[in-house]
């Protein structure tokens, strides 16, 4: 199958993880990488031995078919709309935009130019998340019912060496770690109805502790706790929280139960991790992992996939449909603190297609 040409714009912390995973899947090729800081673009290209360009060179390069944007989140939306007027497909890290009208433009842009779009987070496509739903999906725990879904720690103060963007507007808990909360209980339970939700902003400053900018004051735009209950179309009702004022907590990420049985869904900021399942009867005993992808970060797995989607004509799995979902589930927990009312989600896309649990490292379809 003949490789897909890869355009990378954004050389900040994450792109390391995605270049270093890029080398296990053979559909995949690199072309260049740019940065709106060159000397970003340099020094990443140094580390993996790639070429860097400006973002117009990456941009206007016919070997460019998919255009990865690894920009800051405030960016996304720029950038995609740049990277489609250029003719290219575009994959963009969480999450889609920081705002649901933004992204509409975003998706309706691609749709206007039979173009597609892709966004991470691209977790739910991992070995652990992948045989949780299936085992959701063959009825393991019964009709489901509710769940738990938690993130919270201190803040992203502490070991960020620039943590300034995580608490002006498009930053947060909830359009940070939200993504893979959201998706995950999408990719198990299916679409979100309605969400009710409270957020809060606890100190109107932080200070940072790690370095290179220990000591320095950063002000908060954003709700820093935000918690509240998803109510699925399908009927469970999943409380979650998203949290930077946490000191400490005894929360696993993801509890999913249903009639006949419970389940620990592991953390899905990540391929792997144990699953658990219990019943009335008997306690927790762990459940096996069935699928790959589950013993390593394959952060470009979305991007891959849908590489090859590109060459069969099939759909794309982390799609801008289930992005689009995700972040009006997420903005709903503000909108509806604001109201003091539960919020009605307008989008239903349809649950990705499960990952067959027969495929090896490097594999898709």
């Amino acid at each position: 199958m003949k490789r897909v040409g890869i355009g990378v714009i954004g050389c900040g912390n994450i792109s390391s993880a995605y270049l270093t995973a890029a080398k296990k899947f053979p559909i995949l090729d690199i072309v260049a990488l740019s940065d709106a800081n060159p000397a970003a673009a340099e020094g990443r290209a140094a580390e993996f031995g790639l070429p860097a360009r400006s973002v117009d060179a990456v941009l206007s390069d016919p070997a460019v078919e998919i255009v990865l944007n690894l920009t800051v989140p405030n960016a996304h939306v720029e950038v995609g709309l740049k990277a489609l007027a250029a003719g290219k497909h575009v994959y963009s890290e969480k999450p889609l935009g920081v705002a649901l009208t933004e992204a509409r433009a975003l998706i309706d842009a691609a749709a206007a130019r039979a173009l597609r779009v892709g966004c991470a987070p691209d977790t739910f496509l991992g070995g652990a998340q992948q045989t949780a739903r299936q085992w959701v999906d063959e009825g393991l725990i019964g009709r489901p019912i509710g769940g738990t879904a938690f993130f919270m720690c201190p803040g992203h103060e502490r070991w960020h060496p620039n943590p300034g963007f995580y608490y002006l507007g498009g930053g947060g808990p909830m359009l940070d770690m939200g993504p893979y909360y959201v998706t995950a209980l999408v990719n198990c339970l299916g679409p979100v109805a309605s969400v009710s939700g409270v957020a809060t902003r606890t100190r109107p400053e932080r200070i940072v502790t790690s370095k290179p900018l220990a000591g320095m004051r950063i002000p908060v735009e954003v709700s820093t706790h935000v918690t509240g209950t998803l109510l699925f179309a399908a009927g469970a009702a999943v409380s979650m929280t998203m949290s930077f004022d946490v000191p400490r907590h005894r929360h696993v990420p993801i509890e999913l139960y249903g009639e006949t049985g419970s389940l620990i869904v592991p953390d899905p900021n990540y391929f792997g991790g144990e699953i658990e399942f219990a019943d009335a009867a008997e306690g927790w005993r762990e459940i096996a992992t069935r699928h790959a992808y589950a013993d390593g970060n394959y952060r470009i797995l979305g991007v891959a996939d849908m590489a090859q989607a590109i060459r069969t004509g099939r759909p794309h799995r982390a799609s801008g449909a289930l992005a689009l979902h995700v972040l009006e589930v997420m903005e709903a927990f503000q909108t509806s603190s604001d109201a003091g009312k539960s919020v009605a989600i307008s989008t239903r896309p349809e649950r990705p297609a499960p990952m067959p649990a027969s495929l090896a490292v490097g594999e898709l379809d």
